[in-house]
């Protein structure tokens, strides 16, 4: 019942900036929570970012401030705006629709200092 497709990984500097697009193709976007999730090595996978179908959103302590979950219904796509980019934020970012347990294939974001 959904597909999702993850766009907007890749190389940065510290302190730059990324925007992560997971494209959903399901008729039940507009009432589904999603979250963006990552992993880094000899790490669990974490919470990053969460938005509800009626746009309420949370935030890691870690990235609260820099980064930024927003959805556009119309377009059925999810977004990770991220800002001043630490190293540490160097991780394989999923997203996920919460309704059916599914994950996204995931994306690679790495940040050099």
């Amino acid at each position: 019942q959904v597909q999702l497709v993850e766009s907007g990984g890749g190389l940065v500097q510290a302190g730059g900036s990324l925007r992560l697009s997971c494209a959903a193709s399901t008729t039940y976007f507009s009432i589904t929570d999603m979250g963006w999730y990552r992993q880094a090595p000899g790490k669990q996978r974490e919470l990053v970012a969460h938005i509800t179908s009626g746009g309420t959103v949370s935030y890691a302590d870690s990235v609260k401030g820099r980064f930024t979950i927003s959805r556009d219904s119309a377009k059925k796509t999810l977004y990770l705006q991220m800002s001043s980019l630490k190293p540490e934020d160097t991780a394989v970012y999923y997203c996920k629709a919460d309704r059916f347990g599914c994950w996204g294939q995931g994306t690679q974001v790495t940040v050099s200092s």
